[in-house]
């Protein structure tokens, strides 16, 4: 269910498993098969990347093995004894839920909820607090005064086939940089996509959530408390949400998850 990014010799670990790219008979002989390419998940090398180029490393510390790390998304269920976690949240599902997690060498957490499941496993976690994806006007700076206009919706991977057929959608799994302009450029981002959230905040994008079909509240709820506010009321549909007043706007502070990066790990 896993993939790995090489950063400079790290392990960069995020959640892109490849799926049957035809369905039906043919789907069965030919067994193609594509990554998922979720818009989100696919954050985390790349901010990772970024912080490595930008601190002028250019090599992994350790001589032997390739150390691994966690960065964003709600996927510690993939995190393995000695795994180092930035940012990383846990999913609320069963799976997690019922897991024992591993000994991590924890750095930052996406919010509090995520940190008090890690401690009922006897783990250390700093009270550091950020999704990782808060950082990407960091990456794309272009966006930052970006002419805004019109709604956007950024359903969860799993919800897109309900909004595949409103103008105002985009696709969880089409081009990264072209989903990050849009939503740079909208007046307000609507949706289940915990990231398109997350990103719309991170450019000053008023955001509003609209209920997921099939993900707990669990990881929407750390990380509004990871950034110091309470879960807001949830749209039952595009419309209710954009009638509602949205979370208070965000007063969050990068630089504790920037100096919690493990910068050690390269030289």
């Amino acid at each position: 269910m896993e993939n790995v990014d090489v950063v400079a010799g790290v392990n960069v670990v995020h959640w892109n498993p490849r799926k049957l790219a035809i369905s039906g008979p043919i789907g069965r002989v030919v067994r193609l098969r594509k990554p998922v390419n979720n818009f989100g998940d696919l954050l985390g090398p790349l901010i990772v990347r970024h912080l490595v180029r930008q601190r002028d490393k250019s090599q992994a510390t350790h001589a032997t093995g390739s150390p691994r790390l966690l960065a964003v998304g709600s996927i510690m269920r993939l995190a393995e004894p000695g795994d180092f976690i930035w940012g990383t949240g846990v999913n609320g599902k069963s799976i997690d839920v019922d897991s024992v997690f591993p000994r991590l060498d924890v750095r930052a957490v996406r919010g509090p909820l995520t940190r008090s499941r890690l401690i009922a496993d006897g783990i250390a976690v700093p009270e550091t607090y950020g999704d990782p994806g808060l950082l990407v006007p960091e990456l794309f700076p272009e966006h930052k005064n970006a002419p805004r206009s019109g709604v956007t919706i950024v359903p969860n991977l799993h919800d897109w086939p309900t909004f595949k057929n409103d103008p105002r959608a985009v696709n969880p799994r089409g081009d990264l940089h072209s989903i990050i302009k849009r939503i740079a450029s909208s007046e307000l981002v609507v949706g289940s996509s915990l990231h398109g959230i997350v990103v719309a905040e991170a450019f000053g994008v008023p955001a509003r959530l609209v209920r997921a079909g099939s993900e707990p509240l669990f990881k929407y709820e750390d990380y509004y408390e990871g950034t110091g506010r309470r879960l807001p009321s949830i749209g039952e549909s595009v419309e209710q949400a954009i009638d509602l007043s949205g979370a208070p706007t965000l007063q969050w502070s990068p630089q504790p998850l920037l100096e919690a990066f493990p910068t050690e790990l390269w030289r």
